[in-house]
């Protein structure tokens, strides 16, 4: 497994085991202080919304036009960092990627 960490909404960073071929959000919710991801990862909730630090943006899949409808609707959206991470799949290249959590809107 590779690690990822990740910035729970009180700020405080937590190693994570990121599970390759899984999206971050089917990690994140198996946490207390992950995300809430209500639609299962169907793309229409936005609860589980992320900050991907700016770096590793060019290393993901691109938005499709769903995702940024969501996200765009968002007072939290940040147009250069913003995901959802239900559409990020996790992969060994991203081992040391660095995310944050949203605050639930």
């Amino acid at each position: 497994m590779a690690e990822m960490i990740v910035v729970d909404r009180d700020g405080v960073e937590h190693p994570v085991d990121g599970k390759v071929g899984l999206s971050i959000m089917e990690t994140l919710r198996e946490f207390e202080w992950g995300s809430a991801a209500i639609c299962g990862g169907m793309c229409s909730c936005a609860t589980c919304h992320i900050y991907v630090e700016p770096d590793w943006g060019a290393r993901l899949p691109a938005i499709q036009p769903e995702e940024r409808e969501l996200l765009e609707e968002l007072e939290g959206y940040r147009p250069a960092v913003s995901r959802l991470s239900c559409q990020v799949p996790f992969e060994q290249a991203l081992a040391g990627i660095r995310i944050t959590l949203a605050d639930d809107e």
